[in-house]
């Protein structure tokens, strides 16, 4: 399944660089010029062009991104866990499928309205798809907490289902679903709790003098001194 919607993806970027090629096509700058005047966010976008479109491949299509960083793979998620992974497919189909819509709304060419239309579907698709092999794992309950192998019971489960609300104004507790009740995974309950200490004040060393830090950072308070005259100037 997941060979066969890669090769799908690849497809999709394919339509996508020809749809870019066959708009091009022909249209000289002063077709260029008239399109972004009648058109604000064309012309927007065309502002903003990068000048390598034009300079390094004539506006052909380029394995590029809308403001010409090359294509790479820092952006793909592949973390080892299967459910986690599934999260992140869901993610991506989704944002990918608002970026599409987006586009809809911004062309009146119905050759590319019909494109992009097909490829809105196939996101929708993708979406159910990926929650669908989550349903076959076990769904929530059997995937969560992410990764379901780690043992709960090594965890600090005081803080496991626990909102930490860090809001200095100490709020009562809201009538929300994250806040109260049964987990979602089924295996703790929900609570609401402030924000406090569970600790000593770290005492960390003053800074090396070969870093050249300034006098105030060497003393033996460091950077608390420095903290403590910011909070004095401030209050």
């Amino acid at each position: 399944m997941l060979l066969e919607t890669g090769t799908e993806e690849m497809a999709h970027i394919e339509m996508l660089a020809t749809a870019v090629a066959l708009n091009l096509e022909g249209a000289g700058n002063d077709l260029k010029d008239k399109v972004a005047g009648e058109n604000p966010l064309v012309a927007g976008i065309m502002g903003g062009m990068d000048p390598r479109h034009i300079l390094s491949s004539g506006l052909a299509a380029m394995a590029v991104d809308s403001n010409g960083v090359p294509f790479n793979g820092s952006w793909v998620v592949g973390s080892g866990n299967l459910a986690a992974d599934m999260y992140a497919n869901v993610m991506a189909e989704s944002t990918g499928r608002v970026l599409a819509t987006r586009l809809w709304e911004s062309t009146d060419d119905a050759g590319m309205k019909d494109m992009l239309a097909f490829l809105i579907a196939r996101d929708t698709m993708h979406q159910n798809q990926w929650l669908a092999v989550l349903e076959e794992l076990g769904g929530l309950e059997n995937n969560h907490p992410i990764p379901n192998s780690f043992p709960q019971s090594e965890e600090v489960s005081a803080f496991s289902y626990s909102f930490i609300s860090t809001n200095i104004a100490k709020p009562a507790a809201p009538d929300a679903r994250w806040a109260q009740g049964r987990s979602l995974d089924g295996k703790g309950e929900f609570s609401f709790d402030h924000a406090q200490p569970h600790g000593e004040e770290p005492k960390l060393g003053p800074p090396k003098p070969e870093g050249h830090a300034q006098k105030e950072q060497m003393m033996d308070d460091g950077l608390k001194g420095v903290m403590n005259k910011v909070k004095d100037t401030l209050l």
